[in-house]
């Protein structure tokens, strides 16, 4: 069998916006735990490239997080000089703040609120990079409630009801028509990170007794 083309091949940006990532997160761990914060960039990053991304789409999932939690508006200046308009536009979109300062952030509920309102509205480009990067927390989610329980979502700032909530309204946006229709007969926006979406997110709801909704938590 002869050997097949990989549909993408990773050059010189890529290599610039690893090193630019570990030197933005490389201190970091996930939300209350030991692990290095880079395990999500590098996650984010292969689901892009299993979906079929291209490179800018994958330099993306790389900095996805690097304005939101590694400078605001200063950082996105930064991408934008160096890997391009493109790029920076899709790190954008997939932020909910763009405050230099985490301590200046707008009200947590707030910014999801107006998140998940853009998320409807996100240009073809950048759904596959938001889809991926939620793909990725939902099963680490998921992972670490099959090991801990409810307690886990003591880490979070929405807490089980707030998390719950916010992770059903992501997997109602991905499957609106808008997000998720087939493009002139084209596989669905975002590949089939939608489907896997729900697959992942649904049963952190459903086992700990949540319902998936669209309503504001109280």
């Amino acid at each position: 069998m002869r050997d097949l083309q990989p549909h993408i091949v990773l050059g010189q940006p890529f290599t610039e916006a690893v090193r630019y990532a570990l030197d933005v997160h490389g201190q970091q761990a996930r939300k209350g735990t030991t692990i290095p914060y880079a395990g999500n960039l590098f996650g984010v990053a292969s689901l892009v490239i299993d979906d079929g991304g291209d490179e800018a789409q994958v330099i993306s999932a790389l900095l996805h997080d690097a304005m939101e939690d590694g400078g605001g508006r200063p950082r996105l200046d930064d991408i934008q000089r160096r890997f391009g308009d493109r790029v920076a536009r899709i790190v954008d979109a997939c932020s909910d703040s763009d405050a230099p300062d985490p301590e200046k952030k707008k009200e947590w509920l707030t910014r999801k609120r107006e998140y998940v309102s853009h998320l409807r509205h996100l240009p073809e480009d950048c759904v596959r990079v938001s889809i991926a990067d939620k793909l990725h927390n939902a099963r680490a989610i998921l992972s670490d409630w099959r090991r801990d329980g409810d307690q886990l979502f003591d880490r979070f700032n929405g807490k089980k009801t707030g998390t719950l909530w916010y992770y059903g309204c992501i997997v109602n946006a991905f499957r609106s028509p808008r997000a998720v229709a087939g493009v002139g007969g084209r596989e669905p926006r975002g590949g089939a990170g939608a489907r896997h979406m729900t697959e992942q997110a649904a049963p952190v709801a459903a086992r700990a007794a949540l319902p998936l909704v669209s309503a504001s938590p109280d």
